[in-house]
């Protein structure tokens, strides 16, 4: 099944930003299905070709309907709590936008979450049905739900409810409510229900798509959990602009290659980790040789992107490479544009769209100048309308209604966002603060190097120690401390800032939606190892 011809963007004269002014999700699928029914939305990758899968817009909108009136049969009403943690399947998607058609509230769990995280996201959110992929990758989900005392447990995998749509209420009319409950990953503490509307979703989904500059004649790629805030930001791109996205139930390379080059794939990505496999893939391959034929796109998020991983990739892969800023509780911040110049897409996260107000501040709340380090705020409509537990909103959200993200930066004169770290990876050593994110950005670019995390370890003489945790390159050699230094002094970097301890591991500890550095858990091994090196 080739996806390489499927349609036209535009019919009767609507345009990307005419969609993005629908009001509700279902109004935008709606629009979508009318201009262009027969094209294709989603097409399931198989580990055989002949399993492959697709579904048209036109489907969509209409199967949709049917899971809706199957779901209004069970009980669920507008307003209804429905968690559901399933896989990244066409089946899903039916199921969420079968939800957003009845105006029911929707709490999305990440498929590879457990007890803990799952049974506070049912208490939490009070959701009165749980949908669940039976068994799935040798877990079985409905057993454990049954064991957290869920209510309204059904397998919601291959089958799903179906029914006579004529028995519907009239859509949702107003994107304003609170529909959506997602959850923050919760690594040191209790995750946060992040609320969203639909509205706030569509936002952010159009700022991505008027971003990236994309067309209906190209193909995208999710091989994230479509239960991450990622999931509606790319299908509302699809929606808006017509074109196609290969599923990935599960991704792990080389397998996954097969897919996306059976699917003609122009656009990849995810995140920095998705840059690094791919290009892990390609230096496979001979010289002239791409991994994917068709892609000419990667784009993500999600995680700091070190300005040597762009360079490799356009480099070596003979793709453009763009890159953006997001969170839980804002899906689209800033992204990066084709049209941007190397240098910013290298070095920055991209500009904010319109709509999008990006303030840099002191710990006071006084706002900054371009060039000056400072705590990014962020007010628009892209923006979380709070948190499940009011009491959070407290801290998050200044006097004018920013969101405090914690993440430190600046703006360059053009407007670009320049991310410096996070506030709490902010090494204070002997009194100097020293950036994580600039030692991990050097080291990138060592040869031997293949992923870094920096961390400050407690230390009785300096307070906090510069710890550099590294994952090898395969062939790349081996790595000491007195090498690592040796070349960070070359790089330029301050003596203070220089790591004292460096640690050698076969793979990074990461989280399992875009595959984040989990650092937390590096603190948690290093620090109660005591320091016997000195640089």
């Amino acid at each position: 099944m080739s996806t390489a011809q499927h349609g036209t963007a535009h019919g009767r004269n609507e345009t990307a930003y005419e969609l993005g002014s629908s009001r509700t999700l279902w109004e935008l699928v709606e629009r979508r299905a009318a201009l262009t029914p027969d094209a294709p939305v989603l097409i399931q990758a198989a580990d055989d070709p002949a399993d492959d899968r697709m579904l048209t817009f036109g489907a969509l909108r209409d199967r949709a309907e049917r899971v809706a009136a199957g779901l209004y049969a069970r009980g669920v009403r507008p307003g209804t709590v429905v968690a559901w943690q399933l896989p990244t399947r066409i089946e899903t998607a039916l199921l969420s936008f079968a939800l957003a058609r009845l105006g029911a509230v929707q709490s999305p769990v990440i498929p590879f979450s457990r007890e803990r995280e799952v049974g506070f996201a049912l208490r939490e959110s009070k959701a009165e049905h749980f949908a669940v992929p039976g068994v799935w990758r040798g877990f079985d989900h409905t057993e454990m739900a049954r064991g957290l005392g869920a209510r309204g447990v059904f397998e919601a995998h291959e089958e799903l409810p179906d029914a006579d749509p004529s028995v519907l209420p009239a859509p949702p009319a107003d994107g304003a409510d609170v529909r959506w409950i997602y959850w923050t990953s919760g690594t040191t503490s209790d995750p946060k229900g992040v609320l969203h509307t639909d509205r706030s979703l569509i936002a952010g989904g159009s700022c991505l798509a008027h971003a990236l500059r994309l067309k209906a004649t190209d193909v995208g790629s999710m091989a994230f959990p479509f239960a991450h805030i990622a999931g509606p930001d790319y299908t509302v791109m699809l929606l808006l602009y017509g074109f196609p996205a290969v599923l990935f139930e599960h991704f792990a390379l080389p397998d996954a290659l097969a897919g996306y080059r059976r699917h003609g794939v122009t656009v990849a990505g995810g995140s920095t980790a998705f840059y690094s496999m791919f290009l892990a893939e390609q230096r496979k391959l001979p010289p002239g040789e791409k991994v994917i034929p068709t892609l000419r796109l990667l784009a993500g998020g999600g995680a700091p992107k070190p300005p040597e991983i762009y360079h490799a990739v356009v480099r070596e892969m003979g793709c453009a490479l763009t890159h953006g800023y997001g969170m839980t509780e804002v899906p689209m911040i800033t992204m990066g544009a084709p049209d941007d110049t190397a240098e910013n897409l290298a070095t920055t996260e991209g500009r904010p769209p319109p709509g999008m107000e990006i303030r840099i501040t002191d710990a006071d709340g006084r706002w900054l100048g371009p060039g000056v380090d400072g705590e990014v705020r962020l007010r628009g409509e892209a923006v979380c309308r709070g948190y499940l537990d009011p009491a959070q909103d407290t801290a998050a959200f200044d006097t004018d209604g920013f969101l405090v993200t914690g993440d430190l930066g600046h703006l360059t004169e053009s407007g670009h966002l320049v991310l410096t770290g996070r506030a709490k990876d902010v090494i204070i050593r002997k009194g100097e603060n020293v950036s994580a994110k600039e030692i991990e950005d050097l080291l990138h670019g060592h040869p031997a190097v293949g992923d870094v995390a920096v961390i400050g370890l407690p230390d009785p003489e300096r307070g906090e120690r510069v710890c550099a945790v590294v994952e090898r390159r395969p062939g790349g050699g081996a790595l000491t401390l007195e090498a690592v230094t040796a070349y960070l002094r070359g790089e330029g970097l301050a003596p203070y800032k220089l790591p004292e301890q460096l640690e050698v591991v076969e793979a990074l500890p990461r989280n399992e939606t875009l595959r984040k550095v989990l650092k937390y858990k590096l603190r948690e091994r290093y620090a109660r190892v005591p320091l016997t090196r000195e640089p």
